[in-house]
């Protein structure tokens, strides 16, 4: 069965920085195109960065520049690192391949930017 667990979130203020990890289980990750959602309040999840098997990487236009999402197969985890956070930025953050269908949804990664 495959398990998706993020970590890495907090409390951070404008402009802060944090890393989010994702450790997946039950899968041959090195197989997938991975991707990083969010979920804000009252909206609708939506991919914000994905990372193919090879290692190209993509970003939605709210992120580019900010957030990096990198892999690491041998560890079957999956990183993003946030610079520059706004308060738009607050959400829970999940991980999930980038195919369909996805696998089960982990409980996610909440980070919220706040002065």
């Amino acid at each position: 069965q495959v398990q998706l667990v993020e970590s890495g979130g907090g409390l951070v203020q404008p402009g802060g920085s944090l890393r989010l990890s994702c450790a997946a289980s039950g899968t041959i990750f090195r197989a997938y195109h991975w991707g990083w959602y969010r979920q804000a309040p009252g909206k609708e999840r939506e991919l914000v960065a994905s990372i193919r098997r090879l290692g190209i990487t993509n970003y939605d236009d709210s992120v580019k520049g900010r957030f990096t999402i990198s892999r690491d197969n041998t560890k079957n985890t999956l990183y993003l690192q946030l610079n520059s956070l706004k308060p738009d930025d607050t959400a829970v953050y999940y991980c999930n391949r980038v195919v369909d269908p996805t696998y089960q949804w982990g409980q996610g990664t909440l980070v919220t930017v706040s002065s």
